[in-house]
């Protein structure tokens, strides 16, 4: 069995990890550290996993074969240098300390888009993960930069659940601010941005202009991004979902969809699902994925599989809820 620990376990991504590795039949969470919540049962925090678990929270990692860092952005390093950890241990960092710049204390950070890099992920000891909107964005455009295909600026809008803004509450999180209510917030600035310039542009060979409206959602879980370009001249609507299947055939948990896709279709499963069309001279791709899920911690044990030679399936053939 793996030997899983989790570092920051209270907030909703390793709410997620917990009720993933929970039920993984490889992987054991053998400790879960907190600043706020020494001593307690991870139940009491996580009240969905009473009668599952008796594991509570401490302030020591013990001797795990992998790490989780599900720590606020800003503080893996931080928890790096006032922690022991073993060089054997795998490290897996949720937060973006490490997706821009790999290499810290002698570790160095491969960046995780299972999509993109499996080969190199499966040989890597540490991973960072990316960010959600990263993850739905990237999936559009990886077929797309895979063959050269973009041309001219990228414009996004997307949309995120109040979950993406993490279980600390604030002003905007709060119910009254989002029930009924949709904003737009950090305009064309958005931290992700950084890696889907970096990662896009280095599959595409280029520097790519991506343009995001990020949008905050009345709804607590998932991300739909809308995603497009201007059409390479010549290209037919046939030829871009060719390219689609083609480039995720192996892919267990990324597919296109010839209808319009929709959140429910994937709220609660590691799935990302697509649409593309043509519509004078511009394609356009529907981008949906649970945010905590294929945008956090369901890709981090996908990274995980990859790195200790399981099929990727493993422990994340989810149920989703339609309805």
């Amino acid at each position: 069995m793996i030997k899983a620990a989790i570092a920051g376990g209270t907030g909703y991504t390793g709410g997620e990890l917990f009720r993933i590795l929970l039920r993984h039949p490889e992987a054991e969470i053998t400790a879960a550290t907190t600043t706020s919540s020494e001593g307690t049962p991870v139940c009491d925090v996580h009240r969905d996993l009473i009668g599952e678990t008796g594991l509570k929270f401490g302030k020591d990692i013990g001797n795990p074969d992998v790490l989780f860092l599900c720590l606020g952005h800003g503080l893996s390093r931080e928890f790096l240098d006032t922690h022991d950890i073993s060089e054997n241990c795998r490290i897996i960092d949720l937060g973006n300390d490490f997706r821009l710049d790999g290499e810290y204390g002698g570790r160095k950070f491969v960046y995780g888009l299972c999509e993109a890099d499996r080969e190199n992920i499966s040989k890597a000891r540490n991973i960072a993960n990316p960010g959600c909107f990263a993850t739905a964005i990237q999936l559009a455009l990886l077929p797309l930069a895979s063959e050269r295909l973009i041309k001219d600026e990228i414009h996004v809008t997307a949309l995120t659940g109040s979950t993406g803004a993490g279980k600390k509450l604030s002003e905007t999180s709060h119910f009254s601010y989002r029930d009924n209510n949709i904003s737009i917030y950090k305009l064309f600035s958005h931290q992700h941005l950084g890696e889907i310039r970096m990662n896009i542009g280095k599959i595409a060979g280029i520097e790519p202009v991506v343009n995001f409206v990020p949008i905050r959602g009345d709804f607590t879980r998932g991300i739909f991004a809308s995603v497009y370009t201007r059409a390479v001249p010549g290209m037919t609507e046939e030829r871009y979902a060719d390219i689609f299947r083609d480039y995720y055939a192996a892919s267990p948990f990324v597919f296109l969809s010839e209808k319009g896709v929709s959140l429910k279709e994937v709220v609660n499963t590691n799935k990302g699902l697509l649409h593309v069309e043509l519509h004078e001279g511009y394609v356009h791709i529907s981008s949906v994925i649970d945010n905590l899920v294929k945008g956090a911690s369901g890709q981090a044990v996908q990274n995980m599989n990859l790195m200790f030679g399981l099929p990727e399936t493993t422990g994340l053939m989810l149920k989703g809820s339609a309805f």
